[in-house]
């Protein structure tokens, strides 16, 4: 993998985390198109180098919602009531997919991993939201009355956005999707469930990436020989690097739509991603494997 490679993927996984339109399906749509995953013995570096530049993406979270970050600290220590309430349903949202994911992740990234799945949950993710997209433009009037600290958020609730959210563990569905859907449906406004849905990936993400960082450094032999394999420590930070950046761009604007109405332009996304690649692939003109 060549710093320009890792530049690329980390400006895929920085834009499209957090909207709602697959970190993961775009990646490994990228790769693919970068000629990544052509060597076969490279390739669990390969997708464990897509997770762990989602350290940028937190990262990005980290500072944005540093005052989030800061009241939950406070409450783990017994000064802030309210954070020690948010971390708490953080805790219970994030269980549905630390249990799910250790028991499924293998056996769906080994049926599911690869393009063609990863295209038809694009352009059904895309159909989805232009057909709620109405409907989630009639929500941004919950807003006003809203209260900052998510008191009104019980932890059933957090509980069900937590299962919407084990529904991305399929490639292409977008976690950020299903987190905002379950918030909306948990009765929080579209701003709100972004909010948590932002919040909900420090634990999610967090885990993810120490988990296939542990067992890609495990496959390659040890942790060097890992480092080895994607073209050493440089191309990881330049791909953690540029994933925060653009990860704070794309959360700023995500916050500045849903203030505004729905996502269907995401779901125009979707679909014309999956459609222009699907059309290459019936017309020969492009292969994914």
């Amino acid at each position: 993998m060549t710093i320009l490679d890792a530049i690329v993927l980390g400006l895929v996984e920085g834009i499209t985390e957090y909207l709602p339109v697959s970190s993961t399906g775009h990646l490994i749509l990228a790769t693919e198109l970068l000629g990544l995953r052509e060597d076969k013995s490279t390739l669990t570096s390969i997708d464990a180098f897509n997770i762990i530049i989602q350290g940028g993406a937190i990262l990005a979270v980290l500072l944005l919602y540093r005052a989030r970050v800061a009241q939950m600290l406070e409450g783990l220590v017994g000064r802030n009531r309210e954070g020690l309430q948010l971390l708490g349903k953080l805790f219970v949202a994030f269980l549905p997919a630390a249990i799910f994911g250790k028991l499924f992740d293998d056996a769906i990234e080994a049926k599911l991993f690869h393009p063609v799945p990863v295209l038809i949950m694009l352009a059904g993710g895309g159909v989805l939201l232009l057909l709620l997209g109405k409907w989630m433009r009639g929500l941004t009037a919950r807003e006003a009355g809203e209260r900052e600290d998510f008191a009104q958020l019980s932890y059933r609730a957090a509980l069900c956005i937590g299962l919407f959210q084990c529904v991305a563990m399929i490639p292409g569905t977008s976690r950020s999707l299903m987190a905002i859907l379950g918030g909306l449906a948990c009765g929080l406004s579209p701003k709100r469930s972004a909010e948590f849905s932002f919040l909900l990936g420090l634990p999610t993400l967090g885990a993810a990436c120490l988990y296939k960082l542990f067992t890609a450094s495990k496959a390659a032999g040890g942790m060097n020989s890992f480092i080895d394999s994607i073209g050493g420590v440089t191309p990881a930070l330049a791909g953690i690097v540029v994933a925060t950046l653009s990860a704070i761009l794309a959360v700023r604007w995500l916050v500045s739509l849903l203030s505004r109405g729905g996502l269907e332009v995401f779901g125009i996304w979707r679909i014309a991603v999956a459609a222009i690649l699907g059309g290459l692939i019936l017309s020969g003109n492009l292969t994914l494997s």
